[in-house]
């Protein structure tokens, strides 16, 4: 009887994956761009069809808000209608004079409730140039700094954690020391069953795909699928040198205390800034791999989403034994865009633009205006040295890059500037509906790619 009922829940697991429910919300608004690729040339008017609808039906009369402007800028078209007894109505609205990206939201109200749908819309999306400048010691401050962690013996350990393996791959806990004694870095190696990472006299040799994590402080368990299938072996990294297999709930202590705003630590130096350690660890993840004698160093690649996806453009650009990378929604592009003048990237230090230093400066403790305004200046330089646009320029390797339209997070004016400074081999894929997350099939197309890329 076990037997059975075992067989009926694999079954209804496998017909539950197979298709897509209808399941959405009790009333939508369909946002419609006459062009189907939601993309425009720079000074093009762009006429969008908005229809809310209740059961799948237009509804007539309703009243819309909608505004218009630059992403996560302020708006600059805001109105009232009614969409009239055809339940629709197209809205005629302005261009962008230059490259970039413009948002359209629009809210409707039903029974007390509001319901709200955006649509990005792009403009020569493939001229967007990065306000980002590259300082003339950037290679040589990174290779700099490379050197110096490595000076650094790794010292690695491997923990096999039992409960987490399964009948056909082990899984780990690695720890290795980066820049100092005594500063570590943790991940999640995953290996097929029975090899021992920690074995020097391994004679068979596999290749190896890191998973760079996204923003936050969370546990890491491994992401093997799609890879140990392939004879691919996966190791995912955290980045905050803490164990990555503790409970959730040490996590969530750590993120709201002592790691809680860990982008803006140490902004005001270049040698002090957080990600520093982070960005060279990505190269001592490496350097412990090749030391383990059943890793191919021949056949290693890299990929992530949103902070993973920065941390991807990084370790490909700064370390030259990573054969290919795929990258979803990077963040970190455009790191002081906001500051110049243009949408940025997450984490948007400056959301509302450049700061007004006469009202800011007694907030944050600064005795003159001119004191508080070099204290800024000197976060934007930086910033320079760890905004990823600038580890494009560097890529040699194969790159895969997705992008979604409708990215609200890692906004697509800034994660363009850093695919268009691409000169590597590049794939880009636009699924224009995302936001800042994937569907599973591109999780998938991109798991295919990966390992075409790695294994030819």
């Amino acid at each position: 009887m076990k037997r059975i009922l075992s067989l009926f829940l694999i079954f209804v697991s496998t017909l539950a994956l197979a298709q897509r429910t209808n399941t959405r919300g009790y009333v939508t608004i369909e946002l419609t761009p006459d062009h189907a690729d939601w993309t425009y040339k720079t000074g093009e008017n762009v006429q969008i069809q908005v229809t809310p609808k209740l059961h799948y039906m237009p509804m007539s009369n309703a009243q819309v808000h909608y505004t218009w402007g630059p992403e996560i800028r302020p708006a600059e078209e805001e109105k009232d209608l009614s969409v009239g007894k055809s339940g629709s109505i197209s809205l005629k609205l302005r261009g962008s004079k230059v490259p970039g990206f413009k948002k359209l939201t629009v809210t409707t109200e039903y029974d007390g409730t509001k319901y709200t749908n955006t649509i990005n819309i792009a403009f020569s999306p493939d001229r967007i140039e990065p306000t980002a400048v590259m300082p003339n010691d950037f290679l040589e401050f990174w290779n700099s700094e490379i050197k110096r962690a490595r000076k650094t013996a790794l010292e690695p350990l491997f923990t096999l954690h039992p409960e987490r393996c399964t009948g056909t791959y082990d899984v780990y806990e690695v720890r290795f020391q980066n820049t100092k004694k005594g500063e570590y870095l943790y991940g999640a190696l995953c290996t097929p069953k029975g090899v021992n990472p920690a074995d020097t006299a391994a004679t068979r040799k596999y290749p190896v795909m890191i998973i760079w994590p996204g923003a936050g402080v969370k546990p890491h368990p491994g992401l093997p699928d799609y890879f140990l299938e392939k004879g691919i072996m996966t190791l995912e990294m955290g980045i905050h040198g803490i164990p990555v297999m503790e409970r959730q709930e040490w996590y969530t202590a750590l993120g709201q205390s002592a790691l809680a705003g860990y982008p803006n630590f140490g902004m005001d130096d270049r040698s002090t800034y957080y990600y520093k350690k982070v960005f060279t660890g990505t190269v001592r993840t490496v350097d412990m791999l090749c030391e383990m004698a059943c890793v191919d160093t021949a056949r290693i690649a890299c990929f992530g989403g949103s902070q993973g996806g920065a941390l991807s453009i990084v370790h490909a650009a700064l370390d030259k034994r990573i054969q290919c990378t795929a990258v979803a929604y990077p963040a970190m592009c455009e790191l002081a865009g906001e500051y110049r003048g243009r949408v940025g990237g997450w984490p948007h230090f400056w959301t509302g633009g450049k700061p007004d230093y006469k009202q800011l400066m007694k907030k944050d403790g600064y005795r003159s205006a001119t004191a508080f305004e070099s204290i800024q200046e000197q976060r934007v330089q930086t910033l320079d040295y760890y905004d990823v646009v600038n580890f494009a320029r560097l890529i040699t390797c194969p790159v895969w890059f997705q992008i979604g339209f409708n990215d609200h997070v890692c906004c697509p004016t800034s994660t363009f500037c850093a695919y268009n400074v691409l000169t590597a081999e590049k794939e880009l894929f636009t699924p224009l509906d995302c936001g800042h997350w994937q569907y599973p099939e591109h999780r998938q197309k991109r798991a295919n790619w990966l390992i075409e890329h790695l294994l030819k």
